[in-house]
């Protein structure tokens, strides 16, 4: 999660800097500017990032079996963008290839023994999701 605007999806490598608060694709919550990653070559710049932010809270690589479509993806919850956001991997790049509107704030995501994807809400009672494919009717 960034500051105002700029949350990051990175590739964690040990001893390398990601810039912040130096560089950003937001800004400081009072309002002061942070330069764009772009300006900082130095920097390792983010794989995906998000203006405006979703909020994420959770995040899992797929690796079950109920979606073989999206083995290898990741999911991110959101609290602000009351989504979840699957992420397509391509080598060292990422990009967001799908949005799921939910409604509600996602407070996490995990992925069940059996490939189920589960999502918690953290309003209306907290409500746990259980994502499942949809079954085909004879004649579809």
């Amino acid at each position: 999660m960034g500051p105002r605007g700029g949350d990051e999806l990175n590739r964690v490598v040990r001893g390398i800097n990601y810039g912040y608060p130096i560089v950003s694709n937001g800004d400081h919550y009072d309002g002061k500017k942070i330069p764009d990653h772009d300006t900082r070559p130095d920097f390792e710049a983010p794989k995906a990032w998000w203006t405006p932010v979703i909020s994420p809270s959770g995040f899992i690589i797929y690796s079950g079996q109920l979606f073989p479509e999206w083995q290898g993806n990741g999911f991110i919850s959101g609290l602000s963008s009351q989504s979840l956001v699957r992420i397509e991997f391509d080598g060292e790049n990422a990009r967001e290839a799908e949005r799921f509107e939910i409604g509600d704030r996602i407070r996490t995501v995990k992925q069940g023994p059996n490939g189920a994807i589960w999502l918690l809400e953290d309003e209306k009672g907290g409500r746990l999701l259980k994502l499942t494919p949809k079954a085909k009717l004879q004649g579809d």
